[in-house]
């Protein structure tokens, strides 16, 4: 029996969530027998996969880079999981929705700036108006809570996905 592809993804974030899936310690182990982790941050992979079982997905979309990249990868992933409440519902990368695109990059890049001030041009995606969570923009299958998630939840949840179970999310909540 071949073992699910499986991948995680880092959009607008802090990568906490990542560190909790690390959590897992051990456990890890046990999902390796019944995985391959073909794309993640945690590795050196480049390309994602055509063809992908399962893909676990941190952070806002918050660029038009993330905006392409999240489209990309629903076209290539059987089963697309938001995990953490960034993914979820765009947490702490929304907090700059009501201040605008304009008036965040002059703070970042003019009015905080001692040498130089200008706004960047090349090297950084061009921001969304608005920070998003994934299933505003493609169709997600599965939602894993928290921030971080408990490592324990994505450990449930990724193993269960693995075994084609529905993942059992009573009692979970957000934060």
């Amino acid at each position: 029996m071949s073992k699910a592809k499986v991948a995680t993804v880092w959009l607008d974030g802090c990568s906490g969530c990542h560190m909790s899936f690390l959590d897992m310690d051990e456990r890890i182990l046990d999902l390796a027998g019944k995985m391959d982790l073909v794309y993640s941050p945690l590795v050196d992979f480049k390309v994602f996969p055509e063809q992908v079982d399962v893909t676990l997905v941190e952070g806002a979309v918050s660029s038009e880079e993330d905006i392409e990249k999240i489209r990309h990868i629903r076209q290539h992933t059987k089963i697309l999981v938001a995990l953490g409440d960034c993914a979820v519902t765009s947490n702490v990368p929304s907090m700059r929705n009501p201040i605008g695109r304009e008036a965040i990059l002059k703070r970042a890049y003019i009015e905080n700036v001692q040498v130089k001030p200008h706004l960047p041009t090349v090297d950084i995606p061009r921001l969304a108006p608005n920070a998003r969570p994934i299933h505003e923009i493609v169709t997600v299958d599965a939602f894993i809570p928290g921030c971080p998630p408990h490592a324990d939840l994505i450990y449930r949840t990724v193993a269960d996905l693995l075994d084609g179970k529905t993942p059992d999310m009573t009692g979970t909540r957000f934060g």
